[in-house]
């Protein structure tokens, strides 16, 4: 065999394998020395290809196409800087275990460390971000090193997904010539095979003696707390709110749990915590006998206040596999075992049925009843951020994604989006929680097909706008609403807001850009309401169109931080006026 024909069977092996082994989609950058790679993606007839130019844009589609597929998605870049722009994203999908594949092309041995162009050192690039790394051979198409490459790319795909989910990097090697010969004969391989190699993992499971026991504990207090955090089984609702009505426990459940929306019971959960644990004499009276957690620590600041001070309670943490996601420091109880499967054994055991526990859980449902109350009440005309997103959250459709950028974007779902029948699936990047990368995201969650709406600020929208590229080019539905306050307007919340001398030039960062004028030339559509009645018009109309369509909101960061505060104050007084001062 020549060179050309080894280079073909083996890239060709390695592709077809990673398609036997589960991976329908791979985001491809342009490059050369990454050719043997994307021709023969794009050749493989199983697997869908996007080609995004730029490849931090590419990593970030990558990563929101993963997380709405809960599928791996790979990705193929040309050696040099191209790979080091993969960073940002392969820390996302790290922290926050999302599956993905970089396969980086690179210069062959010989061209390493001698000024040759566009070549850096790739070994370990992304660190300890990626569950593992390995550097591919050489490429050669004798029988066992095509077995060899099938075997890489099975595993590569079994890693990406089994445990915690998380990114893996395989650096390629290529001598030229690079481009394929796709006329050899059975270029695939054998045309009817299962994966080279298979892995079969179950779900973990507490023995029945372990789960008596932690009945027995939970069932010594009335005061217990559940908390769900972020995560993406849309199974796991329906089990938790069981244990929680079979224990009387609320449920403290964070905008990305997927529990606040569905059509399980919503009788136990709490949505309004954040507002009124901002307040230190109703965390006082709130203080919990146990806390018992599911999924990642919570959006919320306030839940955080609420943990540190409560040191002293039984803290216990789910977690389906090993891992340790406890930022407070406070002494855990580490439970490594499925949670649904944990949920309805605690139910099968035990339970707390006590006049104590039913006031705990009262005042804790009396408390949420009033902030929703306050929340739903109408606004002013002029449409405020809470507003906005309170009008997103009326008109989304039924059976959709909702993207949420991070700063104001996902602590204003959390105060707005209630408990619904509703079915949403909540994504955001909550892993580094950079603001990065928010379009691209969003756009690669869209790639799906399903209904995906993009939540985020101007900051974040102008740090990516070259995501709005793919959007164009693959005529994706998404409708982005844009909440335009003109800078960062979380900051007008923090302690650096009281030092003016330089808050505007650090912090608020006023880009003064006419966003329509970006958003014509990638070809989307452009509103601008002016309203709260306007924008539901317009929130609508969105849905309806092909294609890329956002919806801009203007605000003012003054006047938010003014109508939040507002908002909380009226919240804390009724709460301590009719809980509080009542017991």
């Amino acid at each position: 065999m020549n060179h050309t024909e080894d280079l073909t069977r083996y890239v060709a092996n390695f592709v077809d394998e990673l398609s036997k082994s589960g991976l329908t989609d791979v985001v491809i950058s342009p490059g050369s020395r990454s050719t043997p790679l994307a021709m023969t993606f794009a050749e493989h007839p199983a697997i869908k290809e996007w080609v995004i130019v730029d490849e931090r844009s590419a990593a970030f589609f990558g990563l929101g196409l993963a997380k709405q597929t809960n599928r791996p998605v790979a990705l193929v870049c040309s050696s040099g800087t191209a790979a080091a722009n993969y960073f940002p994203a392969i820390v996302e999908a790290h922290q926050s275990r999302v599956p993905l594949i970089a396969l980086t092309a690179d210069r062959p041995h010989e061209l390493r460390d001698v000024g040759a162009p566009q070549a850096i050192d790739q070994i370990k690039l992304y660190g300890d971000y990626v569950k593992d790394f390995h550097e591919m051979a050489l490429p050669e198409a004798t029988s066992g090193m095509l077995a060899y490459a099938r075997t890489k790319a099975a595993r590569a795909v079994n890693q990406a997904i089994s445990g915690n989910p998380g990114p893996i990097h395989l650096n390629f090697p290529f001598r030229e010539p690079l481009v394929p010969d796709f006329t050899v004969e059975h270029l695939w391989g054998e045309p009817i095979r299962t994966p080279y190699t298979s892995w079969y993992e179950g779900k973990k499971r507490l023995p029945e003696e372990l789960v008596h026991h932690l009945a027995a504990k939970l069932s010594l207090h009335a005061r217990g707390v559940i908390v769900c955090g972020p995560q993406v089984d849309d199974d796991f609702a329906e089990a938790v709110t069981l244990f929680a009505e079979a224990f009387g426990l609320p449920v403290l459940a964070d905008p990305l749990s997927q529990v606040r929306t569905g059509h399980h019971s919503k009788r136990n959960i709490i949505e309004g915590y954040d507002a009124f644990l901002r307040n230190e004499e109703i965390r006082r009276a709130l203080k919990p006998d146990f806390i018992i957690r599911f999924g990642a620590m919570p959006v919320s600041k306030a839940y955080m206040s609420y943990v540190k001070e409560n040191q002293d309670v039984n803290q216990y943490v789910v977690e389906s596999h090993d891992g340790y996601r406890e930022p407070v420091g406070n002494s855990t109880e580490f439970i490594i075992a499925d949670p649904i499967m944990l949920c309805s054994d605690l139910v099968e055991v035990g339970s707390i049925n006590s006049a104590q526990n039913s006031a705990w859980l009262d005042k804790w449902q009396e408390m949420n009843k009033i902030t929703t109350t306050h929340v739903t009440e109408a606004t002013d005309a002029v449409i405020t951020e809470g507003d906005a997103v309170k009008q997103l959250l009326q008109v989304i459709p039924d059976k959709s994604s909702l993207y949420v950028g991070n700063s104001m974007a996902i602590r204003d779902v959390d105060t707005f989006l209630l408990a619904s029948d509703k079915r949403l699936n909540l994504l955001a990047n909550r892993g580094a929680n950079g603001i990065d990368g928010m379009v691209s995201s969003g756009v690669g969650a869209a790639a799906s097909g399903e209904p995906v709406t993009l939540l985020l600020g101007d900051l974040s929208f102008y740090h990516d706008m070259n995501g709005l590229l793919a959007a164009k080019h693959y005529q994706l539905n998404i409708t982005i609403l844009l909440v335009n306050n003109n800078g960062g307007g979380i900051f007008s919340f923090l302690p650096q807001a009281a030092q003016e001398k330089h808050f505007e030039a650090l912090f608020g960062t006023p880009v003064d850009i006419e966003f329509q004028k970006a958003i014509e030339m990638y070809g989307g559509s452009y509103h601008a309401p002016r309203s709260s009645s306007e924008l539901a018009v317009a929130l609508r109309t969105s849905y309806s169109e092909q294609g890329l369509s956002v919806v801009e909101v203007r605000t003012e960061r003054k006047q938010n931080l003014d109508w939040h505060r507002r908002l909380w104050k009226t919240i804390e007084a009724d709460i301590l006026k009719r809980v509080i001062a009542c017991d």
